[in-house]
Order: structure tokens, then sequence, then C-alpha cells
């Protein structure tokens, strides 16, 4: 007989998800200053803090 998952997993999953749905991943292209090429830079933000990582 299988097992089944608990009531309280579920909540907590539907609570991950919801809050997961607020990060936003970020790729920034950086150029070197000494070949002038360009690299890219990974993050995970906050979508709230988006508009400030990019300013930088």
């Amino acid at each position: 007989m299988a097992k089944t998952a608990s009531k309280n997993a579920k909540v907590k999953d539907l609570k991950a998800s919801a809050e997961a749905k607020n990060w936003t991943k970020v790729i920034k292209a950086v150029r070197s200053p000494k070949t002038g090429a360009y690299t890219f830079k990974e993050a995970i933000i906050h979508k709230d803090k988006v508009k400030d990582y990019i300013g930088q």
C-alpha cells in the first residue's frame, strides 16, 4: 500500500511555492576593463530589488 502525503505537507508546499514566485533570476552583462569582453553575472534576487541590482 502506498503512503499518502499529509495535509500539512501540502499546505507547506503551497506556501513555499507562493513565496518562490517573489524571486527572480537576473542575468547581467558586465564588460571586462582589461579585455573588453563581456561576462555574465547571474543572481537570484527578490522581485522588488531587481532595478537596484541592474542599476549598480
